[in-house]
């Protein structure tokens, strides 16, 4: 009975440790107050896989030119450029093409049918708005990659454009470094300009005001779609 007690108070002991190292790991770059648990699983993911803790900006908030934000889960500078990242955590079957606004996520098999906004779309927004921010500093390449968590099955997708990658997150570590590996390595002239705007936006996420006027702005185009 003391053995077991033993053993159980070891492995809790272990587990709580690990816990901690993560947490630890996690606030180099974010902490648990930011975004969902899927992202601070990739971020810790891009940790785990020799990515540096300062090229990796989560829940930006990037000021648009009429006063608004667009917010972007996770955003990493590579060699290669800006690899700009939706997470979506989903279950079922999800069927969608490039050029469509709606995609469907099908439950019980086929029994029920949800919509939501094209993720090429809404990431495709996040590059145009990020990218106009940094204009003025230096000419980036930018690309688009949405990752898929939960136990969801890309049933059926097609017409993706040839700069986006779609991905389950089992699978996303090794597409981010084909990435790398088949880009072109640029030579950033204004690096440290592009990094100040990045944390600006990831600051943004910390005012609470911003933070719900953005909600309330999500809200109101989605009451005016027909999703």
């Amino acid at each position: 009975m003391w053995i077991l007690i033993l053993v159980l108070i070891s492995i809790a002991s272990v587990l709580i440790y690990q816990e901690v190292q993560q947490d630890k790991l996690l606030r180099t770059v974010t902490h648990k107050g930011r975004g969902t648990w899927s992202e601070r699983d990739l971020i810790l993911k891009l940790l785990k896989n020799g990515f540096s803790s300062e090229k990796i900006f989560h829940d930006l908030y990037v000021q648009k030119p009429d006063g608004s934000f667009s917010q972007i889960d996770i955003a990493i500078v590579t060699e290669v450029g800006i690899i700009v990242i939706e997470v979506k955590h989903l279950s079922g079957w999800i069927f969608g093409t490039g050029n469509q606004s709606k995609w469907v996520q099908v439950l019980a098999y086929g029994k029920q049918k949800f919509s939501f906004y094209n993720p090429i779309f809404q990431n495709n927004s996040h590059i145009r708005f990020l990218r106009s921010r940094l204009s003025n500093i230096e000419d980036i390449p930018f690309y688009s990659l949405i990752v898929f968590y939960g136990d969801c099955v890309l049933k059926d997708l097609s017409l993706i454009p040839s700069e986006t990658s779609i991905v389950k997150s089992d699978d996303v570590i090794v597409t981010i470094k084909n990435l790398i590996q088949t880009g072109k390595e640029l030579t950033y002239t204004n690096l440290a300009e592009i990094e100040a705007i990045l944390f600006e936006s990831v600051n943004h996420g910390e005012d609470r005001d911003i933070r719900l006027q953005h909600a309330e702005n999500i809200q109101k185009k989605w009451n005016s779609t027909n999703f």
